[in-house]
């Protein structure tokens, strides 16, 4: 490893040839402003915010993409780097919509934070802005270029990590906006609605579609019977709205703040999370002994569905007939829930809490109806509850740990929890499927080798006499080699577990917004492992851990369902899919 000696604000520090400017200011514990920049994904040195002085240089240098050299020196705040700074924000500004206090990025928004801490008081510069699009068609999504600052991250992001690519640059100079192909809604397009774009914006020009006013209505009819549940991931995010560190795990807060909001019953999606292994497992036990299609791949995912649907129509036999969890529980709570407590389906109003954009374009899917009710009627995105809460008035971080509703679908095992995080589904299935198949139960319960931040895990186990290789992959383009394996007949797999964002629900587009500072390294903390710890800390602490092992599980097959894979399991809890058209 070849080192170079640098000076920065004449500090001098030692960093490997090939270092940035702004990776060696990060050593010497200087920060310098970004806006364009994100690491591993976007460096481009285009919005030129991070510019700073080079000795001998007659231009100011972009430090996200200037290498160092030998002796280098390099002034980050002089008059000239700041005001050259400050000129760059203004100029954007002068484009930007100045609605501020009503916008859901308020307090939280990057070139806001850019300009405060540039003391910008007023915008030297104005005329004319560029003509904006809004799209809010999509069922997740909502395209604002009007606050839109050409930063590029939301194209490297669909385009590096999930390999879709379909935002770009439309048009040139002045007239330059952000958007998919001819400025089409997002809605028209072969999107996921992963939400990862929104994750990484660093203003408000892309947000999650939001359904707040639609759940306080509900709530304040007195016709509706409102009940709430929640997915794993969002306990692991949830406090981050509040302040709290990330990774804080608010189980028991979010529960009493759901209460406090006033919902009928509030539930964990964890239920349905081990109803679905129960189903799941079954549909691919039963395709390893009859010869079905394999490898299985799993379904929780509406993105990665979304994605297989349109990128690879033709590989649709291999993925799971389950429906997600929540989509699960919300087909047995408008039957069997209903009919048990004397309630009329179409006055049961579901609302799900997720960490994931893609989750409210699932619920709008023809094939999540039965007999024109939907099976879930809202969701909510993390980002969604945690303003819903500051809107009732609720001191989050001071409220006492309530326990879920426990009647009929208040317990749950710690498979269910670990659903949240990449390799919890295949973990969850196989502490099932391993015990099923070989008829006797296990006290090691625990699969390392699918854990992790891993984009693609792989193993191979050894149950009931049969050698099964498994594979789990988050992200598409982690996704892609093992799905060209599948397309050419040469992959190895008996079951893939496939999640839509990398990390898996910790990590998705409905989560709370993770800092620039933390997602270029300058605070180091690994968010997707603090949030998947409180996810696996949870599993650890419960009394049943296995899905199979549920009572209430067990007793709504015994009192209802009969079996996994019924004929009533089947027209409630399972769906179909099909091929989508890339262009509307």
């Amino acid at each position: 490893m070849s080192l170079v000696n640098v000076k920065i604000n004449n500090i001098s520090v030692q960093v490997e040839a090939g270092s940035t400017i702004l990776e060696a200011a990060q050593a010497a514990g200087i920060k310098i402003p970004t806006l364009c920049f994100l690491k591993d994904c976007n460096q481009t040195g285009a919005c030129r915010v991070c510019t700073v002085e080079v000795k001998g240089a007659r231009a100011l240098a972009p430090a996200c993409i200037y290498p160092v050299s030998e002796g280098m020196e390099v002034t980050t705040h002089s008059n000239r780097a700041i005001e050259a700074r400050k000129n760059t924000v203004e100029l954007i500004l002068s484009n930007h919509s100045k609605n501020c206090l009503s916008c859901v990025r308020n307090q939280n928004c990057e070139l806001q934070k850019l300009a405060q801490d540039l003391n910008i008081r007023e915008v030297r510069f104005s005329g004319e802005v560029t003509k904006p699009t809004f799209d809010d068609v999509a069922p997740g999504i909502v395209r604002d270029t009007s606050k839109c600052v050409l930063c590029g991250r939301c194209i490297a992001t669909c385009n590096q990590v999930q390999g879709l690519g379909i935002l770009g640059f439309q048009n040139r100079g002045f007239n330059t906006k952000v958007g998919p192909v001819f400025d089409r809604s997002m809605n028209d397009v072969n999107c996921m609605q992963c939400g990862q774009c929104v994750n990484v914006c660093p203003v408000g020009a892309l947000v999650e579609k939001e359904s707040i006013h639609e759940v306080i209505q509900a709530l304040n009819n007195p016709e509706k019977h409102v009940i709430v549940q929640t997915a794993p991931a969002v306990r692991a995010s949830l406090g981050e709205e509040f302040g709290l560190p990330i990774g804080t795990r608010v189980t028991g807060k979010m529960v009493t703040a759901l209460k406090k909001i006033g919902f009928n019953r509030v539930y964990d999606t964890n239920y349905a999370a081990d109803l679905t292994i129960m189903e799941e497992g079954t549909e691919f036990i039963q395709r390893l002994q009859q010869h079905g299609v394999l490898p299985m791949i799993t379904s929780c995912s509406p993105g990665w569905v979304r994605y297989i649907e349109f990128e690879y129509p033709e590989l649709l036999d291999h993925l799971s007939s389950c429906k997600s969890p929540h989509m699960m529980f919300g087909a047995i709570l408008k039957s069997y829930y209903a009919k048990v407590k004397g309630i009329d389906p179409r006055d049961i109003y579901v609302v799900s809490i997720m960490p994931c954009t893609a989750k409210k374009a699932e619920i709008k899917r023809p094939e999540m109806m039965k007999n024109g009710i939907s099976d879930i009627d809202a969701v909510l995105t993390t980002r969604e509850l945690g303003r819903m809460i500051k809107m009732y008035g609720i001191d989050f971080v001071n409220l006492p740990d309530s326990e879920f509703d426990q009647d009929m679908f208040g317990e749950y095992s710690g498979a269910g929890v670990i659903f949240g995080t990449s390799g919890g589904v295949m973990e969850a299935a196989l502490r099932t499927v391993k015990e099923i198949l070989e008829g006797k139960s296990f006290d090691q319960v625990d699969y390392e080798m699918v854990r992790g931040m891993a984009g693609v895990k792989s193993a191979s186990l050894e149950i009931a006499g049969m050698n099964l290789k498994i594979a789990v992959a988050s992200s598409m383009t982690m996704a892609k080699p093992l799905l060209e394996e599948i397309k050419n007949g040469t992959s190895p797999y008996a079951f893939i577990e496939i999640m839509g964002c990398p990390g898996g629900c910790i990590n998705g587009g409905g989560q709370s917004i993770i800092s620039a500072s933390v997602r270029n390294g300058f605070i180091p903390v690994d968010w997707k492992k603090e949030r998947a710890k409180a996810l696996y800390d949870e599993d650890r602490e419960q009394p049943i851990r296995k899905s199979h092992e549920n009572p209430q599980i067990q007793a709504l097959y015994e009192n209802y369902l009969e079996k996994p894979g019924s004929h009533l399991a089947h027209e409630l809890l399972h769906t179909t899919y099909s091929k989508k058209e890339r262009f509307k």
